[in-house]
């Protein structure tokens, strides 16, 4: 069967819970509050394409590819991002909640997540060179041989990083959330 492929459209208060997304390419489109809750995007291809308002939570991704794409105001719930096509994986995210996801393992070098939720995130194994993470809420996320050397969380809070099972050189805190990599001690800081 041969791939479908969509350039350029623009999909707007489309519910694909419904009409489901057909397999494909689909570049330089922009998808405006949609909704693809639940929905399995397995083997779709999203190069330079822009999600803005859409709910996107619990979406399946295996072999999904997502190329140079922009999330903006999206709710991204569950997202198990590591299982899908990551030899390209790029993306920026504002303002968007990606709370219980992962990206266990994947190539994150100069990812940007600005302002957005990011509790309970798995970050295991994952490679966040240069990483910037503007006001972004990092609760109970999870962050274990994870490569953190030159990320940007100085704006950032409520994360709990543990030195000594990261590589956090020359990476930027602030006060008073710095006080995240020290979580592991149980001291009192006043």
């Amino acid at each position: 069967m041969e791939r479908k492929y969509v350039e350029e459209k623009v999909f707007e208060k489309t519910d694909f819970t419904k009409d489901t997304l057909t397999i494909g390419d689909y570049e330089g489109c922009r998808f405006i509050n949609c909704n693809f809750s639940n929905s399995d995007l397995g083997d779709v291809h999203f190069i330079d394409c822009k999600f803005t308002g859409c709910d996107m939570s619990l979406v399946k991704l295996i072999k999904t590819a997502i190329r140079d794409v922009e999330f903006k105001d999206c709710k991204l719930i569950g997202l198990h991002f590591y299982s899908g096509n990551n030899m390209l994986f790029s993306a920026s995210f504002d303002n968007c909640i990606l709370n219980f996801s992962s990206f266990y393992k994947m190539n994150l070098k100069k990812i940007v997540f600005k302002n957005c939720m990011l509790q309970e995130t798995d970050f295991t194994e994952a490679d966040l060179t240069d990483a910037a993470f503007p006001e972004c809420d990092l609760l109970k996320s999870t962050f274990e041989n994870t490569i953190l050397e030159k990320a940007d969380f100085r704006t950032s809070f409520n994360y709990s990083i543990d030195p000594n099972l990261n590589r956090v050189k020359k990476a930027k805190f602030s006060m008073p959330a710095v006080v995240g990599l020290l979580d592991k001690y149980d001291i009192q800081i006043e």
